[in-house]
């Protein structure tokens, strides 16, 4: 039963990364360099809670290690069960987050070093 709970939690955890940051990724991408504050914020709610009707049921959905270590202190979450969930929210954040740097760096002009710029010194 644990290793479905990480399963699900790597796989929520994947999911919340790659929508969340994902669309603010593409949204930072436009023309004008802005991001757009309400798509960012209804692509991270959306994935928490497509993710807590699909995994919430397998391991609670707690999507981050602050959520885990903070049920544990509460008494509502096994001490014991905290590294594992983190270790496995960690890993699908890496995984999340490796997927994403693949779709970014195909676009063309793409680099590490041009986030770090202001948007006005990014545009191709």
């Amino acid at each position: 039963m644990m290793s479905k709970a990480l399963v699900a939690e790597l796989i929520g955890t994947f999911w919340l990364v790659f929508g969340g940051i994902g669309s603010a990724v593409l949204v930072a991408a436009l023309p004008n360099g802005s991001v757009d504050i309400l798509a960012v914020s209804l692509a991270f709610g959306l994935t928490v809670v497509t993710m807590a009707y699909a995994i919430g049921h397998v391991s609670g959905c707690h999507l981050n290690p602050a959520v885990s270590i903070g049920l544990a202190v509460a008494g509502r979450f096994r001490p014991s069960h905290v590294l594992p969930y983190a270790a496995a929210q960690v890993a699908g954040a890496v995984l999340a987050a490796g997927v994403l740097y693949l779709i970014a760096s195909g676009r063309p002009g793409f680099s590490l070093a041009a986030s770090e710029k202001p948007p006005s010194e990014c545009a191709p």
